[in-house]
C-alpha cells in the first residue's frame, strides 16, 4: 500500500471532519461546498481502492490477511458517500455532524488499513 496515499486520505478526511464539525457547531446543514469536499475525499479513496486491488493482483500480500484488507478498503471507500447520503436526508446541523463523524471513521479506517498492510 502506498503510505503517502494513506496519509493523504487520512489528512483530507480529518480536514473534512473539522470543516463539517465547524458547520455543525454553527448550526448549519451541509452545503454544496461540503459535497465538493466529500467528492475529493471519495476520489482519493477510490484511487486507494484501485491501488490496493492492483497490488493484490500483482501478488503482494497484506500482513493480516487479504479478506480483512479488502473489507477495510471497501469500507473506507463507502464511508463518506454513506455519510453524505445521510446528510441529504437530515437537512439540519445533524447532517453536518453525520459527515464529520463519517470522516473521523474514515481516518480511523486509514490507520487500520496501514496496520493491516504491515505498517
Amino acid at each position: 500500500m502506498l503510505d503517502a496515499l494513506t496519509i493523504a486520505v487520512g489528512v483530507t478526511a480529518l480536514a473534512l471532519a473539522a470543516w463539517c464539525g465547524h458547520a455543525a457547531y454553527r448550526d448549519q446543514p451541509t452545503k454544496d461546498w461540503h459535497f465538493i469536499g466529500m467528492a475529493v475525499v471519495t476520489v482519493l479513496t477510490l484511487v486507494q481502492l484501485v491501488v490496493g486491488v492492483v497490488q493484490l493482483a500483482r501478488g503482494e500480500e497484506p500482513h493480516d490477511g487479504t479478506v480483512t484488507f479488502v473489507a477495510y478498503l471497501i469500507g473506507a471507500f463507502t464511508a463518506i458517500p454513506a455519510a453524505g447520503f445521510l446528510s441529504l436526508t437530515e437537512r439540519s446541523r445533524w447532517g453536518s455532524a453525520t459527515v464529520a463523524s463519517g470522516a473521523v471513521v474514515l481516518a480511523v479506517l486509514e490507520v487500520r488499513l496501514y496496520d493491516i498492510w504491515g505498517g
